[in-house]
């Protein structure tokens, strides 16, 4: 049996390596349209590589995932985390846990994941062939027939598609063309850019935990944020943007967001703890007292949005200034104009609908004797490892061919 699998990244090296677990007298090929391999494993978590999650609650696990949340219930059923790790901790490769949950090689280098994968595609006699772009897939008598750019033909009985997300939704023409629905792709992972918004100066500080708001909208997360010199990112700002990928995609990523900066405390909360800090430090300036033990400049920073001026003690503030003060710590508000790219990780909510899939085998609805694993498909989760945990999993299971 010849087995094509489409894609040379996470999820076509786990898928073919699946393959030819689960089916050793196949014939399995990987074909890469470039010249590079496991590109996005080498540039994950800052050349680390972001492996996985510690979470092995599948309940809890899948609530990471904007898209794809229900099915992947029956999926990590299938390959969990545990077995990721498992899987590489038998090949050699021993994962850590960082305090944030995010697990990585002890030695710290993703080169240790590609020698992992590249070490086992080579033992299982997987054959590579990069500068191998497919135009087109057709259906035949025995499988499938695979169109090369360079017009060649190739006709195989099982294929596996791992060709990652597209930026746009032409790049899903080919398999539509089979009959398949797909999502219109759009970033689904990207931090707030505000050019004209004076607290950039503050680039570098780091606040933990605040509470993020999309004005007009339902949309909310907590977490750390990070203000950036072009505006703000962190674990709140990430997840925001993904959960709310399509919804700040329509809003032409033009909105005003609000941030609690006492995390989740609510406004009877933050006057009790003013209250008691000028019953206490009344005659102290109120620079000099910091009761929500924020980061020293960010305190400064919101002292100054007051506009009390710079002597102000706290027994002197005044109704009017304490209103104006719980006003900014729980509603501080900033215009976004645009958006960044998440360091160089590309990610894309989008791709073929999850409808047209049999979630347990990876196997298409539309088409016999062919599969989807990866981030073609309508699935994509937040930052810390869980995109590449989905690559792993339907990897893993659509190499099965069942």
């Amino acid at each position: 049996m010849k087995v094509a699998v489409i894609g040379g990244g996470a999820a076509g090296f786990f898928s073919a390596i699946s393959a030819k677990t689960h089916n050793p007298d196949a014939q399995v090929t990987i074909y890469e349209r470039s010249d590079k391999l496991l590109s996005k494993v080498r540039i994950s978590g800052g050349g680390r590589c972001n492996v996985t999650h510690h979470c092995f609650k599948i309940h809890e696990l899948v609530k990471f995932y904007p898209r794809g949340e229900k099915p992947l219930k029956k999926a990590f059923g299938i390959f969990s985390p545990t077995d990721t790790i498992s899987w590489f901790n038998d090949r050699g490769v021993e994962l850590k846990t960082e305090s944030d949950g995010r697990m990585f090689p002890v030695s710290d280098s993703s080169q240790t994941i590609i020698d992992c994968l590249m070490k086992e595609v080579h033992n299982l006699g997987i054959g590579i062939k990069t500068k191998s772009a497919i135009k087109t897939l057709k259906e035949s008598k025995n499988g499938l027939i695979l169109g090369f750019k360079n017009g060649e033909t190739k006709e195989v009985e099982r294929v596996v598609v791992a060709t990652g997300g597209s930026p746009r939704t032409e790049g899903f023409n080919w398999l539509r063309e089979l009959g398949h629905n797909t999502e219109e792709p759009v970033p689904s992972l990207f931090t707030f850019n505000m050019p004209d918004e004076s607290i950039t100066k503050l680039m570098g500080v780091v606040a933990d935990p605040v509470s993020v708001k999309i004005m007009g909208s339902k949309l909310k997360s907590e977490g750390p944020l990070l203000i950036t010199h072009w505006g703000m990112s962190g674990p709140a700002i990430l997840k925001l943007s993904s959960f709310g990928a399509r919804e700040l995609n329509e809003m032409n990523y033009e909105f005003k967001t609000l941030i609690n900066w006492t995390g989740e405390l609510s406004e009877q909360e933050i006057r009790e703890t003013l209250k008691g800090v000028v019953e206490e430090y009344g005659k102290k300036r109120i620079h000099n007292v910091n009761p929500f033990e924020l980061p020293g400049r960010l305190w400064e920073f919101l002292i100054e949005k007051v506009e009390v001026g710079e002597n102000m003690i706290w027994q002197n503030m005044g109704k009017k200034n304490i209103n104006r003060m719980v006003h900014i710590l729980m509603n501080d508000e900033y215009s976004v104009s645009g958006k960044t790219t998440f360091k160089e990780e590309f990610v894309t909510c989008g791709g073929i609908s999850l409808q047209d899939i049999d979630i347990k085998t990876m196997h298409s609805k539309k088409v016999p004797n062919l599969y989807f694993a990866g981030e073609v498909l309508d699935i994509d989760g937040v930052t810390g490892g869980f995109n590449f945990q989905a690559a792993w999993t339907t990897g893993f299971i659509a190499g099965k061919l069942r």
